[in-house]
């Protein structure tokens, strides 16, 4: 999917070392470790993908690679922050930031990494991409603010749930993808369908990723299995197999605090039709990220994009 894009990869790679930059050497150590920790880098991969679908030339500007730099600086900056909200010890195999620093210096790479952005974003020179990527940090806020409030709380419902996911999670893909149809002069209605389609490719992405906390382990996960349940994060399979299963109120009302607790409600939860049920929801969303980019002008990047709205899927099955 990304053979069109793979030498701007590289360069994104070696532009991001140099955006962190030297000045401070633990926060730079810190940021440089998740960096290379093995991330897919599939955001800046969407945003110089809808660049060059949305671009008459074809062509992809400085301001276009700049963002998906931009988008992959903030969205590092979030899992900076989310691993100690989580007291996450491990990502994609390898220790947290925090595990291997501490929590404060997690929290102030994090912090770093934001301002980072923020002083790019900037320099990019365009009004309507600065307003757009500034409310993504906002959005961060509300959606751990709104999971804080509800841990462990079975009365939420699928739309909270999804509300939620849409601001921690989706946000930063629609605005990413809405901006860079800016940056290629693209019609208000290109900018629009484009960011629909962000939003629900993110969409989809989390309740694959929510799906993946029951039923992955630590070798594909790169994290132990069920850490969602652990913290209280009640996620769409979980949701759905509540329905059908009183056993898990119980448990989730005890905060899993009894030793196998975890274990026994990821098989309570396999045993039910809440992992379809989720699987379903995430099947919508692709669906409907497909249908906003489907009259699109047919070129290689669209065809890229709806590929990449199949894959999400296709990492469950």
């Amino acid at each position: 999917m990304f053979a069109q894009i793979q030498q701007d990869l590289q360069i994104l790679d070696v532009n991001l070392k140099q955006m962190v930059g030297p000045r401070h050497p633990i926060l730079s150590a810190a940021a440089e470790h998740l960096f290379h920790s093995g991330g897919k880098r599939i955001r800046p991969s969407i945003i110089l993908l809808v660049a060059k679908a949305t671009n008459n030339q074809a062509k992809l500007t400085n301001e276009h690679r700049r963002l998906a730099e931009i988008t992959e600086i903030i969205h590092t900056a979030s899992l900076l922050h989310d691993d100690v909200i989580d007291d996450c010890n491990t990502r994609r195999g390898s220790g947290t930031v925090n595990s291997k620093f501490n929590n404060k210096i997690a929290v102030l790479a994090g912090d770093f990494l934001f301002a980072q952005s923020s002083w790019y974003l900037a320099n990019l020179n365009n009004l309507e991409v600065v307003k757009i990527i500034s409310k993504v940090i906002t959005d961060f806020a509300e959606g751990e603010v709104a999971q804080s409030v509800t841990y462990f709380d079975t009365s939420i419902s699928i739309d909270n749930y999804v509300n939620k996911s849409f601001h921690k999670t989706a946000s930063l893909l629609a605005a990413s993808c809405k901006a860079s149809a800016i940056l290629s002069n693209a019609s208000q209605k290109t900018q629009n369908k484009f960011y629909n389609y962000g939003k629900h490719l993110g969409l989809a992405f989390q309740i694959i990723d929510d799906i993946l906390d029951i039923t992955g382990d630590y070798k594909n996960m790169g994290k132990p299995a069920g850490l969602d349940l652990k913290n209280g994060n009640l996620t769409a399979p979980l949701l759905f197999a509540l329905n059908e299963c009183p056993t898990l109120h119980k448990l989730v009302e005890r905060e899993f605090e009894e030793s196998g607790d975890i274990q026994y409600a990821i098989e309570l939860i396999k045993n039910t039709n809440g992992i379809q049920q989720a699987k379903d929801l995430a099947q919508e969303h692709v669906q409907a990220s497909i249908q906003n980019i489907k009259y699109q002008k047919n070129n290689q990047s669209v065809n890229d994009l709806k590929l990449l709205s199949h894959y999400i899927i296709n990492r469950i099955t």
